[in-house]
């Protein structure tokens, strides 16, 4: 078959979590004889063209607009939609697996898919198939629970949150298009709730997957990453992505008050760009590395004695838990959404409400005094993420769709 992957960003401009999914799933569908084509967004004009990375044939496509007008532009882009069409008239393709379209692709390229004739599929990757943005107005901030499962998007919250932003029609127009999808994926059975919530039906969960094998790094290459950050003899906490809000790094840094009072040796490693996480007491146990990929993140990884992803939205899968885990470490992840169905609490990692600052403290400090505990937690993520989320599995997932009738 012929398969187009449609994706905003893609390696090597970027490195995103959906990029990165996308990446790994075209490769492995690739490894099975199909050829694979990817079509993709560019900030900068001087890199639109097409070129071969890593065996697949990339168009790139540029456009470059204010965030402001997402919310209309994310619908239809004059500066792509042009492009796609030709592109996929040029590629002809079987198959066209749409994955973050909601920036500068824009949904109209569903139609364009469709209009091709061409099976057409969606992978939603997180919320912004009916959210403006993070999605997060589930939680009762006044009374944060994990067990909130009303996913409704509240028109009045997003009002609130976005104001002149705000499209009214943004939603209704997105459906109209997923009329033209075969079939809507979800990468968890909580974001499928979600989609499902909000009136998105007949969706169907394949959940990422990860080739832990590529996670494997030298010993020696490790402890030089240690050095290079000044880390040795430091226990570690991971704190991987955008720094933001709403990935929780305000609530990991106010864990790490009460961690670094039992523990002086804690030190909490930054692996991500945006805002400064440091505070008063804790510059000495805080470092920032900037946005890391290839060996320099499997080294965080590796470096670290325990992974934390505290979010306070809903994470619609969170791949740096996965990519903890096939780095053999313990987890602590959020009890929002997806990490729920990685993590097996108790066994490969704790799953902790963010908001109850005390308690993810608790559990992150027991797993950096107890190191038999946490690579016995290490060992059973790792065996949890090559045998049930591996990307074989994935990509056979998507597969069985492609082949059905």
């Amino acid at each position: 078959m012929r398969i187009l992957f449609l994706q905003d960003d893609f390696p090597p401009q970027s490195f995103g979590g959906a990029g990165n999914v996308a990446f790994d799933l075209a490769r492995e569908i690739k490894k099975r004889g199909h050829s694979v084509f990817v079509l993709t967004a560019v900030r900068d004009k001087k890199d639109e063209g097409s070129v071969e990375y890593e065996g697949l044939k990339v168009f790139k496509v540029y456009s470059n607009y204010h965030e402001r007008w997402r919310a209309y532009l994310s619908l239809y882009n004059p500066q792509t939609v042009k492009k796609i069409k030709n592109l996929i008239d040029e590629i002809k393709p079987d198959i066209i697996h749409a994955h973050n379209v909601h920036y500068h692709l824009s949904y109209h390229s569903l139609k364009l898919a469709k209009r091709s004739g061409a099976k057409v599929f969606l992978t939603a990757h997180d919320g912004m198939i009916f959210s403006h943005g993070k999605f997060a107005g589930f939680i009762d901030l006044k009374n944060p629970s994990c067990a909130s499962k009303n996913y409704r998007v509240s028109r009045r919250i997003q009002i609130r949150r976005f104001r002149k932003r705000y499209n009214p029609f943004r939603n209704l127009v997105i459906r109209h298009y997923l009329r033209y999808v075969d079939t809507v994926f979800a990468v968890s059975h909580a974001l499928k709730d979600a989609l499902n919530q909000n009136g998105i039906r007949g969706v169907e969960t394949v959940h990422n997957g990860i080739d832990v094998d590529q996670y494997s790094i030298s010993p020696d290459k490790v402890n030089e990453f240690k050095k290079r950050y000044n880390i040795l003899d430091k226990k570690i906490v991971l704190f991987g992505g955008r720094i933001s809000k709403f990935k929780g790094s305000e609530k990991i840094i106010e864990a790490m008050k009460i961690i670094v009072f039992e523990l002086p040796a804690a030190t909490l490693l930054v692996a991500g760009r945006g805002g400064d996480t440091s505070a008063p007491g804790l510059v000495s146990h805080t470092v920032f590395t900037g946005w890391l990929s290839g060996d320099d993140l499997k080294c965080a990884y590796h470096a670290s004695d325990v992974v934390v992803m505290p979010s306070i939205y809903f994470e619609a899968f969170g791949l740096i838990v996965l990519e903890a885990m096939a780095a053999k470490k313990p987890v602590v992840a959020t009890c929002f959404g997806g990490p729920c169905e990685i993590v097996i609490d108790g066994q490969t990692g704790y799953i902790e409400n963010p908001f109850h600052i005390k308690a993810m403290a608790e559990k992150i400090t027991y797993l950096l005094n107890n190191s038999e505990e946490a690579a016995r937690f290490g060992k059973k993520g790792y065996e949890r993420a090559r045998d049930c989320f591996s990307l074989d599995k994935q990509a056979a997932g998507y597969l069985s769709f492609y082949n059905a009738k």
